[in-house]
């Protein structure tokens, strides 16, 4: 009965409807989904590839040590700083085309080391 107790949970209450099995709360207010940011060595990379994206170059930004919701509110800044699309996925920031110099003069202000990665 105890292991039962300790691999899960409450997954459906008639009052709350469903419920997480993680933290035991509604879904809506489950604090599972706002997990700490990855676990980063503090130094933001800036690097350029172009690796399967069939010649074109992206700028990607890796080790940003923030929240999915920060990151993503990041990705719309530099984005918009440098005039091009991109994303974020997996915790990495993809900015199309060579930016890498003026994105890294935009993450200094933020306090964080940055270094630009690769050749």
């Amino acid at each position: 009965m105890k292991k039962q107790q300790q691999a899960g949970g409450l997954v459906y209450s008639t009052e709350h409807g469903r419920m997480c099995p993680g933290c035991r709360q509604p879904i809506d207010a489950c604090t599972c989904a706002k997990a700490a940011p990855p676990p980063s060595d503090g130094v933001v990379r800036v690097s350029r590839e172009t690796k399967g994206r069939k010649g074109k170059g992206v700028t990607v930004v890796k080790g940003v040590p923030l929240d999915a919701e920060a990151l993503q509110q990041l990705g719309k800044q530099l984005r918009t700083a440098c005039g091009s699309g991109g994303t974020v996925k997996d915790g990495v920031i993809e900015i199309q085309g060579d930016h890498v110099e003026l994105v890294m003069d935009k993450l200094k202000p933020h306090g964080w080391t940055v270094k630009r990665a690769g050749g």
